[in-house]
């Protein structure tokens, strides 16, 4: 652990808080102004605000695990034994999707297979 006083921890533990406060505020307002919620006809691509909600939630979910969760004390030993399966399980849960997308597109090929004319030498 770290040899910080406590007004030392509470001023870093403050800081944490009013930086995951102001990412989720950042967030919601995103999220608003994205569906038109905020301007009328202002409407932003689906695909910027989910990949912009899932990098600013890592970025909190880090922000959690660094400062509440002690990791930035703890030797690389121990950080690295958390750490990589957390990598492997958001890796499982990429090639899962990948996977169920897959199989959802062989399956509508063979329910709406496209027409193709049998050409027979039958007359």
């Amino acid at each position: 652990m770290s040899h910080l006083t406590y007004d030392q921890s509470r001023t870093i533990a403050t800081k944490t808080i009013l930086i995951l406060g102001g990412i989720t505020i950042f967030e919601v307002l995103m999220a608003l102004l994205g569906k038109g919620y905020l301007i009328e006809g202002v409407h932003l691509p689906h695909i910027l605000i989910g990949g912009l909600m899932i990098i600013l939630s890592v970025v909190k979910a880090y922000l959690i695990v660094y400062e509440f969760m002690h990791m930035k004390y703890e030797v690389p030993g121990l950080v690295k034994t958390v750490l990589l399966p957390t990598l492997l399980l958001v890796w499982a849960v990429i090639a899962f999707l990948a996977e169920g997308n897959y199989w959802n597109n062989s399956r509508a090929r063979v329910k709406n297979p496209v027409s193709t004319e049998i050409v027979s030498d039958k007359k």
